[in-house]
């Protein structure tokens, strides 16, 4: 089978299919809803990267990068991160690839802007997606943002 995945910038066009994008009931305190994430693109124009995820034409999943944000928030610039801040996968469309693909799309985009290193956060627990990033390569940093985990992939 051809892979058919692609990236595609939300427009006027495609955002009734982007907020379409549900998780699982049982997920859906892990992620916050893409129309959430857009209204956050909105306001973080500079940083934030919002991608609808396509099979062909089939809209299947959401992620949306960051890059060069202020991780510590002090101003510094001391601990600059760029990765991964959200990924929603359609609840029918999970244990096909989409979300391996959307983190290594995300991992290709940052290997372009000269990026090394991965950054992205997860709900630990029962029912979260550590298994899967952890199988992606994702190291625990050993930081918490919030109550989630933080993670890194190396991309050297």
């Amino acid at each position: 089978m051809t892979n058919t995945r692609r990236l595609e910038k939300i427009t006027p066009g495609n955002f009734d299919a982007a907020i379409g994008i549900r998780v699982g009931p049982d997920q859906e305190h892990l992620v916050e809803p893409v129309v959430h994430s857009l209204a956050e693109a909105y306001m973080h124009p500079d940083v934030a990267w919002p991608r609808l995820v396509l099979d062909g034409d089939r809209p299947v999943g959401f992620l949306m990068a960051f890059f060069d944000i202020d991780w510590l928030g002090d101003g510094t610039g001391r601990d600059v991160r760029s990765g991964l801040w959200r990924l929603n996968i359609a609840a029918s469309e999970q244990g096909q690839g989409h979300g391996r693909f959307a983190v290594e799309a995300v991992a290709a985009e940052l290997r372009r802007r000269g990026g090394t290193l991965l950054t992205t956060t997860w709900h630990p627990g029962e029912g979260g997606p550590e298994r899967f990033y952890l199988g992606l390569g994702f190291r625990p940093t050993g930081e918490t943002s919030g109550s989630q985990t933080v993670g890194e992939l190396d991309l050297e």
